[in-house]
């Protein structure tokens, strides 16, 4: 389980176990739609059973789970939507109910229709306002871990520490001890968490992050495509990949800190699924600094020919379950907490 040892979040583990806490996926499709509330069940929808039921029969123990912050609270600082709040919440007990814990994703890059975290259209304590709202609704539940947003991209990284800060620091106050994933800014990938860009370092600045309930990870992104993107059926960079987790390992080290992959995906191409397998496996061999990885993607909704689905098709299972699944290792699994 995780707990506290020192003021310092830590795994602690049966004898023999081995390997991350977490091995999932992304359940896609309540994300769908840009700009607009959309109709559920025309424009977007929320995973159904037979998806769900597949993934833990797999061996899944996590889901994350994107959907759009706009649909979630339509006006920002009032109350959040009573009815998108209840198809969420539907959502999250039939994933609990086949004993997984959910990641809740505001799938928005740090927008909010048009308008950009840290501007005067989106201030920091719009987002806070949000977060506090969203954690009081699922406050305290061991299966339930707040992602505070997906891939925030074009927000300086001191803009969004202080925005990740804020929402951090709102959540606490009203109670919640949830597990919270802090992404970094520039997509937050792990290969290039070092790196400069216009929009800063992800790892000068977000050392920075302050949590009043110390119970935090950071998650980053991964893929192995020419651009690190997701979107190329070719796998060029499958070996920068693994060192770019193996980097940003060292770094958690550093921090004395906690990981989470929240997405990572490849087609059925040989290099991708070989990739896939030794980025799992890289994980696996540092359970002291990642918790663990939701691949991206399935979802009901999910294109057929889309090179990452891991959705099953008519004939059974996709290669890429077998190559992740293979980085598992058969040692016996930790039983985690997440929350001290």
């Amino acid at each position: 389980m995780l707990s506290i040892l020192g003021g310092t979040l830590v795994l602690q583990s049966s004898a023999g176990a081995a390997g991350v806490c977490f091995h999932g996926v992304n359940i896609s499709g309540a994300e769908y739609g840009v700009d607009t509330a959309g109709v559920y069940g025309t424009n977007y929808v929320y995973p159904s059973e037979k998806t769900v039921r597949y993934f833990a029969e797999k061996g899944m123990n996590i889901v994350r789970l994107p959907f759009r912050w706009e649909r979630l609270q339509p006006v920002l600082g009032e109350r959040l939507d009573t009815g998108e709040l209840d198809l969420l919440r539907k959502a999250v007990e039939l994933i609990r109910s086949y004993k997984m814990k959910v990641v809740l994703d505001p799938h928005n890059f740090g927008y909010y229709h048009k308008k950009r975290l840290g501007t005067a259209d989106l201030p920091a304590r719009a987002f806070a306002d949000f977060w506090i709202r969203l954690s009081i609704e699922f406050a305290n539940d061991d299966d339930i871990i707040f992602g505070l947003m997906n891939e925030p991209f074009d927000i300086h990284a001191t803009d969004w520490l202080s925005a990740a800060n804020q929402a951090i620091a709102g959540i606490r106050a009203g109670g919640a001890r949830n597990l919270i994933l802090v992404p970094g800014t520039h997509w937050s990938g792990a290969s290039s968490w070092e790196q400069e860009f216009p929009v800063g370092v992800n790892g000068d600045v977000m050392g920075g992050v302050k949590d009043p309930g110390n119970n935090f990870a950071y998650e980053v992104h991964q893929y192995l495509d020419e651009d690190s993107s997701g979107t190329h059926d070719t796998c060029p960079k499958a070996k920068e990949a693994v060192e770019g987790l193996e980097r940003f390992t060292q770094w958690l080290k550093r921090h004395d800190a906690r990981g989470f992959l929240g997405e990572f995906g490849g087609s059925k191409d040989k290099a991708c699924l070989a990739g896939l397998t030794a980025m799992v496996e890289a994980m696996e061999s540092a359970p002291e600094q990642w918790l663990g990885w939701t691949y991206w993607a399935a979802g009901d909704w999910w294109p057929e020919t889309e090179g990452n689905n891991i959705q099953p098709t008519a004939s059974g299972d996709r290669p890429q379950l077998a190559a992740i699944l293979e980085g598992i290792g058969t040692g016996e699994r930790p039983s985690c907490s997440t929350l001290h």
